[in-house]
């Protein structure tokens, strides 16, 4: 296979097989990879605006059985530290988001084997009857675990959230999509074709959701690859993606010993999959792993958005990582290469009577 060919293809915008995006991964120029990825970024995006979300990560519980490897956030059933939030603890954080100008929250907790159900239902549900807020929770890995628990299927379990208010759902626990890799670094949480088939059944059922990876544990580079076409094969068959979350995995604190992936290896990966995931219309930057100027960066190595504000982020701070920006400091970054920033929701909508 001929490399200047690959990259013409590349250039142009054309659909890669799994075989040329190797090729262009193993062997393209870090620069060329920034071009041909900033080309397509400007053909999705031509307006020259930076989008990003004002929201809040809300952990309502660190009680997980799963034991994930790269996990420095969890803590095990029984443990002294284990929380699960009251209503009164999440009502206040909600408050503080609204007040701030947010428009969402992110739930996401662990594998909790003592709640039912019904306490997410509860929980969703007291949280939208009282504030105006978009509610976006629970990764499919913890959807299948409240199958598992509830005795059902993640239908009925997506099916009873959505009843109970759930306006979309995360893209985490997809790490990396390949069960080889699952099976080392995260053996209890649910399998890549489990993980694709949440998501399937949400966009089936009218759910938007986001996709990520998490790269620069046990993986190969083949298996990065393995994950970026199987999204792209499932946003063929749905179009349920908003967007595309690319992060590199923080070692400090956890159980896998090796060291922080690079700028440039971030990079790379970020330029690859804006070239791969040509169905996606939304790239991520992830200033919270890898630092505002790198993420500044990546708006000329694929990424139109620049994430969220992180009014709070735990699981990343667990891992000895405090990257932290203000709405304005977002502002100032965004210009600062050239851009226009504008908040948004979700779903990619301009916030309505906020402007750059």
């Amino acid at each position: 296979m001929n490399l200047d060919a690959v990259k013409e293809r590349a250039e142009r915008g054309e659909r890669l097989s799994f075989q040329e995006a190797r090729l262009l991964y193993e062997r393209a120029e870090l620069h060329w990879l920034g071009h041909a990825a900033n080309r397509m970024r400007r053909r999705k995006h031509p307006e020259g605006v930076v989008t990003y979300v004002v929201d809040r990560n809300i952990n309502y519980s660190n009680i997980c059985a799963c034991g994930c490897r790269f996990c420095a956030f969890y803590r095990p059933p029984g443990h002294p530290e284990g929380y699960v939030l009251s209503r009164q603890e999440l009502a206040q954080k909600i408050e503080e988001t609204l007040a701030l100008g947010g428009t969402q929250i992110l739930m996401q907790g662990g594998h909790h084997p003592d709640l039912p159900l019904s306490f997410y239902e509860e929980m969703v549900r007291f949280i939208k009857e009282r504030y105006p807020i978009h509610v976006h929770a629970f990764s499919p890995p913890e959807i299948a675990y409240f199958a598992h628990l509830e005795g059902t299927d993640p239908a009925d379990v997506i099916r009873r959230l959505r009843a109970a208010g759930l306006d979309s759902i995360p893209g985490g626990g997809a790490e990396i999509l390949v069960d080889s890799v699952r099976r080392k670094v995260s053996p209890n949480k649910c399998s890549a074709a489990q993980w694709l088939a949440v998501m399937e059944e949400a966009h089936g059922q009218g759910l938007r959701t986001t996709a990520t990876m998490m790269f620069g544990h046990e993986e190969e580079p083949e298996d990065r690859l393995t994950h970026l076409f199987a999204l792209r094969d499932l946003q063929d068959r749905t179009g349920g993606f908003t967007a595309f979350i690319p992060w590199a995995f923080q070692p400090r604190n956890t159980a896998i010993d090796r060291d922080p992936e690079t700028a440039v290896s971030y990079l790379r990966l970020l330029a690859l999959s804006r070239l791969v995931l040509d169905n996606f219309d939304n790239i991520q930057a992830s200033w919270v792993t890898m630092g505002p100027k790198v993420a500044q960066t990546a708006l000329f190595f694929g990424a139109n958005d620049f994430g969220s504000t992180m009014i709070e982020e735990n699981v990343v701070a667990a891992a000895g990582v405090h990257f932290r920006l203000s709405v304005e400091e977002i502002h100032r970054l965004i210009r600062q290469a050239g851009f226009e920033p504008r908040q948004r929701t979700m779903d990619y909508r301009y916030v309505e009577g906020v402007g750059a």
